[in-house]
């Protein structure tokens, strides 16, 4: 289910888009400034709001890391800002000087593109601020655009109806046209790659004038050939869809339409999963938070709507209850075991004289599972090497019993084969536990430990419908 849970007014005008970091978020609008939200509590920042451009706002979005947000302006010029100060740090002025009604940065941080409403693109090189190269579409006004999730090509949508595959060197790999009759409003890339072979799939949403939201795969071979497929035709709205988002783990879909609905669809089995009714006009813009359960809706009614994703978790977090009896806590995951179920397990497995030692120095469950030879002699000063070794045994056994205890093998990390707590996506379309595999890369040249053949990326994206998935079953086991 969804719940909202707060709603911003403070634009006088329509809000045109909104652009989530794990600690920020960015809205913009005809009212020509962009504002900028703590998303622990979504009040506004010391800076907010960011006043340079001279006419509305169209888009807004962040570099990967944070600290940049690119807006873009009827005022020809796409400005670059400093999210530590607020400051001003490179205007980019569109290359024949026509309103800019969309921009967008690669997941490397490497190259920004925006569009323009006389069909015009810009391609620059983010770091430096320089622009690299231009292109054209007659007679249209580019309106979407996004990065591929490995960076080296974007797709734009336009107007007319069509959408463009470009690579970096802003050659055109591939036309889609009449993707949506009357005309493309927005487009994302899923933010997962599903490589196989000589071919590297991509799936891409868009949505427009037409009320469909399409999903597509696009298909790059090793040659450079591509390929464009049309998955699904989603049409649970009933006006002109004007924005999409993906989820962070390319699991859920958002679309705000003029219908004034918000839809939250199962992007990988093309179901609708909600409606939600709370905006007074046409839904303009829509985000999913990176690293909450959280998605931003903006709307023509001048409000940016906070909704949460319930997640089907306890209120306790999951976290162990003092005084649980040994049933209680055998129920629950080790890594999950408060200090005072250590201390019970101690007792049980004959090892009582340990606990004032466990006690003293905070041992959980996560940190019984991590202990080593080491520790135990150079951090706990269990001088015995008898018990140390007695010790460990019963450990790597919980370990074992852990493995056997009928968890979902798709909620186990492939490397560890422990329960995920924080599951990401690699590039091969896998999911693993974030430091087993950020590890991985370190030490494995950057190969899938899947399919052995070399990750195209070494971004990770969180998997909050794993999570999710793995916070329910934890509550009812």
């Amino acid at each position: 289910m969804t719940s909202l849970i707060c709603t911003l007014q403070d634009h006088r005008d329509d809000v045109n888009w909104c652009a989530f970091t794990s600690k920020l978020l960015a809205t913009c609008s005809g009212d020509k400034t962009l504002r900028i939200y703590n998303t622990r509590d979504f009040s506004e920042l010391p800076f907010s709001p960011l006043t340079g451009h001279g006419y509305g706002v169209h888009c807004c979005c962040f570099s990967a890391c944070g600290q940049f947000l690119a807006s873009c302006s009827t005022d020809a010029t796409t400005l670059v800002w400093s999210m530590d100060t607020g400051e001003i740090e490179a205007v980019l002025e569109h290359p024949g000087r026509s309103p800019v009604r969309v921009c967008a940065i690669s997941p490397d941080s490497a190259h920004l593109v925006s569009g323009a409403s006389d069909g015009t693109l810009a391609l620059w090189d983010f770091p430096s601020k320089q622009l690299r190269r231009t292109g054209a579409v007659n007679d249209t006004t580019m309106v979407a655009c996004s990065f591929s999730p490995c960076s080296q090509v974007f797709v734009t949508g336009s107007t007319y109806g069509d959408l463009r595959l470009w690579n970096l060197d802003m050659n055109q790999l591939h036309a889609e046209k009449n993707a949506h009759d009357l005309g493309v409003t927005c487009c994302t890339f899923a933010p997962s790659i599903l490589s196989g072979g000589q071919v590297v799939q991509f799936h891409l949403a868009s949505c427009g004038q037409d009320s469909h939201l399409k999903i597509w795969s696009i298909n790059k071979s090793s040659s450079g050939a591509c390929k464009m497929q049309l998955l699904h035709t989603l049409t649970g709205q009933s006006a002109p869809v004007l924005s999409c988002a993906y989820s962070s783990d390319g699991q859920l879909l958002v679309s705000g339409s003029v219908d004034k609905t918000v839809t939250v669809y199962d992007a990988i089995n093309a179901v609708l999963l909600y409606t939600l009714n709370q905006h007074e006009r046409y839904v303009t813009a829509c985000a999913f938070s990176p690293t909450s359960p959280l998605i931003a809706t903006g709307s023509m009614d001048k409000t940016v709507n906070i909704w949460r994703l319930e997640d089907g978790c306890s209120a306790n977090g999951g976290k162990s209850i003092p005084g649980r009896t040994t049933a209680g806590r055998s129920k629950l995951l080790v890594s999950d075991w408060s200090e005072e179920d250590v201390s019970s397990w101690l007792v049980e497995e004959g090892l009582g004289g340990l606990v004032d030692k466990f006690t003293a120095n905070n041992i959980d469950g996560t940190e019984l599972l991590s202990l080593t030879k080491e520790t135990l002699a150079s951090e706990l000063h269990i001088e015995s090497v008898g018990l140390r070794s007695k010790l460990l045994r019963k450990v790597e056994e919980l370990k074992s019993e852990s493995m056997c205890s009928g968890i979902p093998d798709e909620f186990l990390c492939p490397i560890t084969r422990e329960l995920m707590r924080e599951p990401v996506i690699a590039a091969d379309g896998y999911s693993y536990e974030r430091q087993a595999i950020e590890s991985w890369i370190n030490t494995k040249n950057r190969s899938s430990p899947m399919t052995n053949l070399p990750l195209l990326t070494t971004l990770l994206t969180p998997n909050h419908t794993l999570k999710m998935a793995i916070g329910r079953w934890k509550t009812t086991h």
